[in-house]
């Protein structure tokens, strides 16, 4: 069967040359005469392999000597717990809540502290991205935390938060990779992988020198400190050591296409091509104030959720797959990570074309 066009939301769709080439090394890697998948952490060869990956993504985000790349287990899920644990010192911190992820994140911090919300979309069910130019920062916080790019509605941040120089915390996992970022605007940054970077079942923790301390909340168990995985190199238990060798390759295809400059460009490109046909289209609608559109993900809907269902249907036989809505907002959506060629969204466009036209 032919390759289907993936728009899911993660996991997702990967560079296909990425594919063919942890093929090619599937049972031999490099004369080993083994897989990655079978090879101890502890090896020579995987040493070199979890390294290389550090330097490629340290020269594609240009990220400075004085933060640590972790490569953990967890997901981003499990950075809810883990961000308050190792930073939260005053048992104080801001969030911005922009979607179901950066809630979660919130709730999950009212374990551990005083979780103040300072801003929210909630209102219009996550639609825009409030004014965060001058928000009530509590003097205390310890950070102030955002999901930067959300992947269910459709939102990302343009500007980042004015902190009042707290630290910021962000979770940029559908936003990972996919433009230039000056990491030094952030203490934390971190990402579950599985969106634009590799397979599910790594996160990716960019965390300041200065808050890896001994100092977590009591009970922190061992496994969540930061201290633990940077003194020990991501190395303290055994890391998801496959998907961080096929996130290694995304770093070098990434770096192949011109890196993080050429990747903002494309990504525009094809958003561009969606965008306009939904500003244009008498029967599909985006859901998400213009100015504060996601290039990685695209929510859309026809206003009938009968046709929804239809398009959903019609599409995917069509080899458009992973369209359906997030069950939160029903609908539609289209995620165009990194890895989705430009053809890939304007065939969709074509058949969103003659399906409106079918269905007008």
């Amino acid at each position: 069967m032919a390759r289907v066009y993936n728009f899911s939301a993660g996991p997702a769709v990967l560079p296909e040359e990425v594919l063919k080439e942890a093929a090619d090394e599937m049972l031999d890697y490099k004369g080993t005469g083994m897989s990655v998948m079978e090879m101890s952490h502890r090896s020579k060869a995987y040493q070199a392999i979890i390294d290389e990956a550090e330097a490629d993504l340290r020269e594609l985000m240009n990220i400075p000597e004085n933060y640590k790349v972790l490569f953990l287990q967890g997901g981003a899920s499990q950075q809810f717990a883990m961000i308050p644990m190792n930073l939260m010192k005053n048992k104080v911190a801001d969030y911005i809540v922009t979607g179901q992820w950066a809630k979660k994140a919130y709730q999950e911090a009212q374990l551990y502290g005083k979780a103040n919300k300072i801003a929210s979309s909630e209102d219009k069910t996550f639609s825009y991205i409030p004014d965060c130019s001058d928000l009530p920062i509590s003097e205390d916080a310890d950070y102030v935390y955002i999901c930067e790019n959300n992947t269910i509605y459709g939102t990302k941040f343009k500007t980042l938060p004015n902190t009042k120089g707290k630290t910021l915390v962000a979770d940029v996992s559908s936003c990972f990779l996919s433009e230039p970022v000056d990491v030094t605007k952030y203490g934390v940054i971190y990402g579950g992988v599985q969106k634009n970077v590799g397979p599910a079942g790594v996160v990716i923790v960019i965390i300041r020198e200065d808050l890896i301390t001994e100092d977590t909340l009591p009970g922190t168990p061992t496994m969540l400190k930061y201290k633990i995985h940077a003194d020990n190199g991501s190395m303290y238990n055994t890391p998801p050591a496959y998907g961080i060798y096929i996130c290694g390759k995304v770093f070098k295809w990434i770096k192949k296409m011109g890196g993080l400059q050429a990747m903002k460009e494309r990504n525009e490109a094809k958003a561009k091509v969606l965008y306009d046909f939904l500003d244009q289209s008498k029967l599909f609608k985006g859901t998400v104030r213009k100015e504060d559109r996601s290039l990685m993900n695209v929510p859309f809907v026809t206003g009938n959720e009968e046709l929804d269902a239809k398009f959903v249907k019609e599409a995917t036989a069509a080899g458009f797959v992973n369209l359906k809505g997030h069950r939160t907002v029903g609908g539609m959506r289209a995620s165009i990570y990194n890895a989705m060629p430009i053809e890939g969204v304007q065939k969709l466009v074509e058949f969103m074309k003659k399906f409106e036209e079918e269905n007008a």
